[in-house]
C-alpha cells in the first residue's frame, strides 16, 4: 500500500504512449485517439519505431528519443516487450505506467521487479486503464468518454467498466475517476482508495471486487476512506466453503461469502449484491445530498406503487413513521377527503402538478421528515411531465431531499430524461426506488457503526496468557493439533470463561468410575484427535443415570467409531456431570479461519441443528464492547436473550464478555485455527461453556486483517512531583476522557494545539481522534487515577503517518493545570521512539509562531526548523534514519 508517485499516475503533465498504432481496431490506436479527443492539456508522445507519425502527431522510435520524460506511459505493446519497455521508461525517470497489455507469468515477474527496480508504479497488467475527466485524461481504449462527475468507478473487470461508462453516460452521470485496476500486480484498491479517499473532488467510491491479495491494506484504506465520504461495493464470485466433515461447528459456517460481508462491513463499506443494485446506487449517489435522518415519507397517486415500496423498505430494515398531527392538517386542506391520511401519502389518480408541488412543499417544510420519495404512475387525468415539472420546480425552490420514480415506460421517458437533466435521482419501479433510500440509511448506518464510541468493558478480566500458552505449546510440541477438551477449556478457563468441570479417562471402566464422583446424569464425549465432529460418528451420549450406563455407552461408542470412522484412534472419554439450566439458552461462539480475512469470530444459536437454523452473525476480531453487541443484535437469538413469557432475560453482559475473551484469545494465540463453544449456556445466572473444541496450526503469525490493540507498548513513567502515570496507545472508549481533557485546557492552550478557538468538538471529530488505525496512525495518552478511581487523561500525543512509512505528522495537547510536570517531553519521546523502532524516515510538526514553549521542546529534542508558507507557524522536523 503506498501512495508514491500516484500523482504521477492520476494527474501526469506529459504521456508517452508506448505501441501507438496507426491501425484502427489496435488498442494503441484507441489510446491515441482517446488521448487527443479527451482535451488532455500536456504533450502526447507516441512510440512506434515503423512510423514517423501517429494520429497526426509526430513519433518517436524508442522510449530514449522522448523530447521529454513522461510522468505517464501507456504500454500497449506485445506482452514480451512489456519488461524492457518498462526498464527503459524507469531509466528515463518515468513514475508510473498503465500496463494493457496481457502480460503472465515469468514474464510479468520480470515486468514487475523491473518497476520496482526504479520506482516505478504500474496499473494493470489487462487493465482498460484509466479516465480522469476533470483532467481532460482519458488513457484507456473504452468506447465511450467518462463525463465529469463526483463518483470514482473502480474495477477488476475491464467488462464491466465498458458496462458502467455505457448505462451513464445517457443519464448524465460524471465521474471523478473511472479506473480499471486489471490484475492489480502494484496499484491495487487500497492504494486507489487511499489515494481517492482524501480527494476532494470524489464524493462517493464505488468498487467491482473480484479478489484482493493484501487484506490489511485493503481493510485500513477501506476504513479510511468511508469515514470521509460513502464507499460502495459489489463483491463477484464466491468461493465454496470449507468441507463440513473437515471442519468444526464454526469452520463450516464461516462461509468465504459471510466473511466478506462481515470485513466490508466492518470497514464501513456497502455493499450491494448485483450490478443492477450497483446501478441503483451509483443514481443515488450522483444525485442525493448525506440524509440527517431516516425518516421517509412516500408520496403517490396510486395505493399499490405506495404498498410495493412500502413493502421493500421493511425487508431493509426501514419503517415508514407516522406524519406529524400538523402535517396532516396542512395536507388535509387541500388534497381529496378519500386520501389515505397515512404515510404512504395517496393523493389519488387525478393528482395534477399543483397537488404534487403543494404535497411535497408540504412534506419538505415537515421537520420529522428527513426525505421524500415521491412516485408516479402514468394516468390519463394527468400529465406525467407537467407533474415532474412541478415537483422539479418545487425541489429547486424548497430544497429538501427527494427521490422520484416515474413507473412505466413510453408514458413517462420523458419525465425521467428531465430529472435527470434537473440533477434528481429517479427510479423505474418502486421497489428499486425504496432499494435506492436503504442505500442511503445502510450507509447511514455503517458510519455510525464506524463512529459509534464503546461503553468501558463490563468486567475487567485479567487472563493467564502464559497459562494459556503452555497448553498450546505443549500439544504443538508433541505434534497434535487438535486440543483435548480439557486443553479447550483450560484456555477458556485462564482468559475468564466460566466451564462445566471435565475428566478425561482412558477406558469404560475408567469412565464408569469416574461417573460416581461426578454425579447424575453424566454426558459422555469421546476423545480422538481424529474426530472434529463427534455427533457425526456417535461419539456423545446424554443423561446417562448410572455406571453401568456410563460404562455401555463407552463401549457402544468403539463400536460405533470403528464402523464409522475406521482408523480414528481413540484415546479416551471425557465425563462431565449434565448441565442443568432450565432458563438457559444454547448459544455458539467460535473462531473461523478465512483464507483470506484470517481469524473471524461466530455468534448465534447453538446446539446440534445450528447447520440446519443457520442463525448466526460473523465479525472481524478485535472485537470491542460495541461491535459485540453489534454482532449479537445480527442475529435471531438476540430477542431470545430478552425476557418472554416466563423465561427471564439471559445475562447479556455476561454473553458480551465471552465474545472479547474469545476475541482476545484469538488477538494473542495466533495458532488457534478454530475454536468452539457449543453449547454455550446463557441464563439469567450468566454463562457457561459446556463444551469445547480448539483446533491448532503450527508457524502461524498473526493473520489478523485489523492491527489489535498494541498492549505491548504500554510502559509507566513518573511526573516531576512523583506521581506514576501509564502511557498507552488510545482507545475508542477514550472519548469521554478525551472530553474531560478538553474541558481542563485554557481557551489559550486549545488555541495552540487547533490553530483557532474550539469552544467544543462533536462526536463525529473526536471519534476520528479516539477511533484510530493502529496500522498508519498512534495517539499516546498519559493517564492517572484520580481519587475516585477513575482513569483521567493527562495530555495526549498523536501521529499520522503515510502509507509509505516515511514521514509521519505529530500533534500534542496537555492538560493546563500539568504545565511544568515533564508530561510533554515524556509524551514527545515516547512517540519518537516509536516511529524509530516502526522505521520511520522523520516526523514533522507545524507550530505556531508565538508557542513559544513548544518550539523550545521541540528544539531540545533535536527537531530543526524548515522553511514555512506562513509565517504565523513554524514546521519543525526530525530525521530519524
Amino acid at each position: 500500500m503506498s501512495l508514491r508517485n500516484l500523482p504521477s499516475l492520476f494527474a501526469p503533465k506529459a504521456i508517452a504512449v508506448i505501441g501507438a498504432s496507426t491501425r484502427p481496431r489496435r488498442s494503441g490506436a484507441v489510446i491515441m485517439r482517446n488521448l487527443l479527443e479527451g482535451g488532455f492539456g500536456g504533450p502526447i508522445m507516441p512510440v512506434n519505431p515503423k512510423h514517423d507519425s501517429v494520429a497526426g502527431v509526430l513519433a518517436y522510435p524508442d522510449v530514449k528519443s522522448l523530447p521529454r520524460t513522461p510522468d505517464l506511459a501507456v504500454i500497449a505493446t506485445p506482452p514480451a516487450l512489456v519488461p524492457d519497455m518498462v526498464a527503459a521508461l524507469g531509466e528515463r525517470g518515468t513514475k508510473a505506467a498503465i500496463v494493457v497489455s496481457s502480460v503472465k507469468g515469468a514474464t510479468l515477474d520480470l515486468t514487475l521487479a523491473q518497476a520496482r527496480r526504479h520506482g516505478l508504479r504500474l496499473l494493470g497488467p489487462d487493465t482498460l486503464g484509466l479516465q480522469v475527466p476533470k483532467a481532460g485524461l482519458n488513457a484507456s481504449f473504452a468506447h465511450l468518454r467518462a463525463m465529469p462527475g463526483t463518483l470514482a468507478f473502480v474495477s477488476q473487470s475491464a467488462a464491466l467498466c465498458t458496462q458502467v461508462l455505457d448505462w451513464a453516460r445517457p443519464k448524465g452521470i460524471g465521474f471523478s475517476h473511472f479506473i480499471s485496476l486489471g490484475k492489480g500486480v502494484d496499484v491495487d484498491f487500497g492504494d486507489v482508495l487511499d489515494y481517492l479517499g482524501s480527494d476532494p473532488g470524489t464524493r462517493a467510491i464505488l468498487l467491482y471486487i473480484e479478489s484482493i491479495e493484501q487484506r490489511r491494506s485493503f481493510m485500513a484504506a477501506a476504513r479510511a476512506a468511508a469515514r470521509n465520504k460513502p464507499v460502495l461495493a459489489v463483491k463477484a464470485g464466491r468461493p465454496l466453503p470449507a468441507d463440513p466433515a473437515e471442519a468444526g461447528w464454526s469452520g463450516a459456517l464461516a462461509e468465504p461469502d459471510a466473511v466478506w460481508d462481515a470485513a466490508l462491513r466492518r470497514a464501513g463499506v456497502l455493499r450491494v449484491a448485483h450490478l443492477d443494485e450497483l446501478f441503483g446506487a451509483v443514481e443515488t449517489l450522483a444525485r442525493s445530498r448525506p440524509m440527517r435522518g431516516e425518516r421517509l415519507a412516500v408520496l403517490t397517486n396510486g395505493g399499490g406503487t405506495g404498498v410495493m415500496a412500502e413493502d421493500e423498505l421493511r425487508e431493509g430494515g426501514v419503517v415508514l413513521p407516522p406524519l406529524a398531527e400538523k402535517t396532516l392538517e396542512r395536507l388535509n386542506a387541500f388534497l381529496p377527503k378519500d386520501w389515505s391520511r397515512a404515510n404512504p401519502i395517496d393523493m389519488q389518480v387525478d393528482a395534477d402538478g399543483a397537488r404534487y408541488a403543494e404535497a411535497l412543499k408540504t412534506l419538505i417544510e415537515d421537520r420529522s421528515v428527513d426525505a421524500v420519495l415521491v412516485l408516479h404512475s402514468p394516468s390519463a387525468l394527468t400529465s406525467s411531465i407537467e407533474v415532474a415539472e412541478a415537483v422539479i420546480a418545487t425541489v429547486k425552490k424548497s430544497g429538501g431531499h427527494v427521490l422520484t420514480c416515474w413507473a412505466g415506460h413510453e408514458a413517462v421517458e420523458p419525465a425521467r430524461k428531465r430529472f435527470a437533466e434537473a440533477g434528481l435521482a429517479t427510479f423505474e419501479t418502486p421497489s428499486t426506488a425504496a432499494k435506492a433510500f436503504l442505500h442511503l440509511v445502510w450507509h447511514r448506518r455503517n458510519r455510525e457503526i464506524l463512529m459509534q464510541t464503546p461503553p468501558s468493558m463490563p468486567t475487567v478480566f485479567r487472563p493467564d496468557i502464559a497459562l494459556a500458552r503452555k497448553v498450546i505449546e505443549t500439544a504443538l510440541g508433541q505434534d497434535r493439533r487438535q486440543l483435548t477438551e480439557i486443553e479447550a477449556k483450560e484456555i477458556l478457563a485462564a482468559y475468564g470463561v466460566p466451564v462445566a468441570p471435565v475428566k478425561l479417562v482412558a477406558t469404560p471402566d475408567e469412565a464408569a468410575l469416574a461417573s460416581k464422583s461426578l454425579g447424575y446424569p453424566i454426558a459422555l464425549t469421546v476423545d480422538s484427535p481424529d474426530i472434529v465432529r463427534k455427533w457425526d460418528v456417535g461419539g456423545v451420549a446424554l443423561n446417562l443415570e448410572n455406571a453401568e450406563a456410563v460404562r455401555a455407552a463407552a463401549q457402544g461408542m468403539i463400536a460405533r467409531i470403528a464402523e464409522r470412522k475406521p482408523g480414528a484412534r481413540i484415546q479416551g472419554f471425557t465425563v462431565q456431570r449434565m448441565v442443568s439450566r432450565q432458563n438457559a439458552r444454547q448459544l455458539l461462539v467460535g473462531v473461523a479461519s478465512d483464507p483470506l480475512f484470517g481469524p473471524v469470530i461466530l455468534f448465534g444459536e447453538g446446539g446440534r441443528a445450528v447447520e440446519v437454523i443457520r442463525d448466526h452473525a460473523i465479525a472481524l476480531p478485535p472485537l470491542n464492547v460495541a461491535l459485540a453487541d453489534e454482532l449479537i443484535g445480527r442475529t435471531r437469538m438476540a430477542r431470545l436473550l430478552d425476557s418472554y413469557l416466563d423465561r427471564p432475560a439471559a445475562d447479556k453482559d455476561a454473553v458480551r464478555l465471552v465474545l472479547l475473551q474469545v476475541s482476545q484469545i484469538v488477538v494473542d494465540h495466533p495458532e488457534i485455527a478454530e475454536l468452539d463453544i457449543n453449547p454455550l449456556f446463557a441464563d439469567q445466572r450468566g454463562v457457561i461453556a459446556v463444551d469445547a473444541h480448539i483446533k491448532l496450526a503450527p508457524n502461524r503469525e498473526s493473520r489478523l486483517a485489523i492491527k489489535p490493540y498494541p498492549q505491548h507498548l504500554e510502559e509507566e513513567s513518573v511526573l516531576r512531583d512523583g506521581r506514576k502515570i501509564l502511557l498507552r496507545p488510545i482507545r475508542p472508549e477514550d472519548e469521554p476522557a478525551h472530553y474531560a481533557l478538553m474541558e481542563k485546557m485554557t481557551p489559550e492552550d486549545i488555541r495552540m494545539r487547533f490553530f483557532s478557538l474550539m469552544t467544543s468538538m462533536p462526536h463525529s471529530e473526536m471519534a476520528r481522534l479516539t477511533q484510530i488505525d493502529y496500522d498508519r496512525e498512534m495517539a499516546f495518552i498519559a493517564t492517572l487515577f484520580n481519587d475516585d478511581g477513575q482513569a483521567e487523561t493527562l495530555g495526549v500525543v498523536r501521529t499520522v503517518t503515510d502509507p509509505d512509512n516515511i514521514k509521519a505528522e505529530f500533534a500534542i495537547a496537555i492538560r493546563s493545570d500539568l504545565k511544568g510536570q515533564g508530561l510533554g517531553r515524556i509524551l514527545m519521546n515516547k512517540v519518537l521512539a516509536y516511529h524509530r523502532g516502526r522505521g520511520t524516515k522523520e516526523v514533522v510538526g507545524t507550530v505556531l509562531a508565538e508557542n513559544r514553549a513548544m518550539l523550545a521542546l521541540a528544539q531540545k529534542l533535536g527537531f530543526q526548523p524548515v522553511p514555512s508558507d506562513s509565517p504565523e507557524t513554524v514546521e519543525v522536523v526530525i530525521r530519524l534514519a
